[in-house]
């Protein structure tokens, strides 16, 4: 169940039927995926089984792909509208893969950044759940926050090519992909802020192999890779040479948004079983829920999630009109972070012990909230990033002769 949050009017969609649609939404993501969850977190063949039969529910149910082109067989729904879903897709990590949204990133970069060679030749798979993408940016001596220091590199050969060669890790789902979008140097040096560029990288290429798997804070599906020589054609570089940190950057603009939106509902998840344990457990002292230190964490948790979701819609509101919406993206991702880390644990709290073994999906949701105050870059990051932005208004002035 879900708090009693009034849908917002959006561009394109009346309320009425978005709220209807985010009804379907919930009602799928709360019967179909979930109840799977423990299959799907397992991974291997019975996880890929059970996926493949979520997607087919989602297509017969007029829900697959809801935000990617409808010229491609997506949805067609804008940002706008689809932030409002969201959140209720994202109360279990299986649900943007069930539902096929998982590659809006991937789709929107490929859209607007790639040739025509790559966009005919894989956007309608990818929008179809025919094939998968990855993205590898981070490097075990060339962190995600600093770019600059990326080694691997994409030398072009005489008839245009580009041979890769390097190593990245904690690269997303790498094992079962498709492709991947590699940043790589095609000039300057390690240290230097220009010559980087993106390339897609067909996995079955000669010189792609899996190094192993990271699994992080014991989950699976995160992977280090190296490109021994890997050869690909000229125009699958992604946006112009020399180019990649402005396309990553809107990547990552729009990257952060989606996480801050999957984590508001993973915490609205925690939040829900918390109250449930509250309103139902009662010990030799009466109900939980009569409690003042139980009714302390449902009220903290609360003024959490009413505090951060503005936040979140805010950054959405200023990423569907195209506008800078740098400090607001900050403020949203660690915002939404911490929420997920400061509800589960709340929720675990007033769980006891039952809510640090199986039969909850409490310690995989504090695991994601842990881990979301580094993905997409460390909370201090954006602490620093959007205090710098921030004081820089409040600098001297300069001073206008005469």
């Amino acid at each position: 169940m879900t708090d009693s949050r009034t849908t917002h009017d959006t561009v394109g969609q009346p309320s009425a039927e978005l709220a209807e649609l985010k009804g379907r939404v919930e009602h799928f993501i709360h019967t179909r995926v979930i109840p799977r969850e423990p299959v799907l977190d397992a991974g291997g063949p019975a996880a890929a089984s059970a996926l493949r039969e979520l997607q087919a529910l989602a297509r017969a149910e007029r829900l697959w792909a809801l935000p990617l082109p409808a010229e491609l067989g997506g949805g067609g729904l804008p940002f706008s509208a689809y932030a409002q879903l969201a959140e209720a897709e994202g109360a279990s990590d299986h649900g943007p893969a069930a539902l096929g949204s998982a590659p809006l990133l991937d789709v929107t970069m490929l859209a607007r950044h790639a040739g025509s060679r790559v966009r005919e030749t894989y956007l309608e798979p990818l929008v179809a759940g025919r094939i998968r993408t990855c993205y590898a940016m981070t490097e075990a001596d060339a962190p995600g926050t600093d770019p600059f220091l990326t080694r691997t590199r994409a030398d072009r050969e005489t008839d245009g090519s580009r041979r890769i060669t390097g190593r990245k890790w904690f690269t997303s789902g790498a094992a079962t992909a498709d492709l991947v979008t590699v940043l790589a140097r095609t000039g300057a040096a390690p240290g230097d802020r220009e010559g980087l560029s993106l390339v897609l990288v067909p996995t079955g290429s000669p010189g792609f192999r899996i190094v192993r798997e990271l699994p992080v804070l014991g989950a699976a599906g995160q992977y280090e890779i190296e490109l021994d020589g890997v050869v690909v054609p000229g125009d699958h570089l992604i946006g112009e040479e020399g180019g990649a940190l402005a396309v990553a950057g809107e990547r990552l603009a729009l990257g952060r948004t989606l996480r801050s939106l999957r984590w508001l509902g993973q915490a609205q998840r925690a939040f829900d079983l918390m109250c449930e344990r509250a309103a139902t457990r009662s010990g030799s002292r009466g109900p939980l829920a009569d409690h003042q230190l139980v009714q302390q964490h449902v009220f903290d948790a609360l003024l959490a999630l009413r505090s951060t979701r503005p936040l979140v819609h805010e950054a959405v509101a200023l990423i569907a009109a195209g506008q800078d919406a740098r400090t607001e993206v900050g403020l949203a991702k660690v915002a939404a972070a911490r929420l997920l880390q400061q509800v589960t644990d709340s929720a675990i709290q007033v769980h006891g012990a039952a809510g640090l073994g199986p039969d909850t999906p409490l310690p995989a949701l504090f695991r994601g909230g842990r881990t979301a105050r580094i993905l997409d870059g460390p909370d201090e990051l954006h602490i620093t990033s959007v205090a710098r932005r921030t004081l820089r208004a409040y600098g001297p002035r300069p001073v206008t002769p005469g």
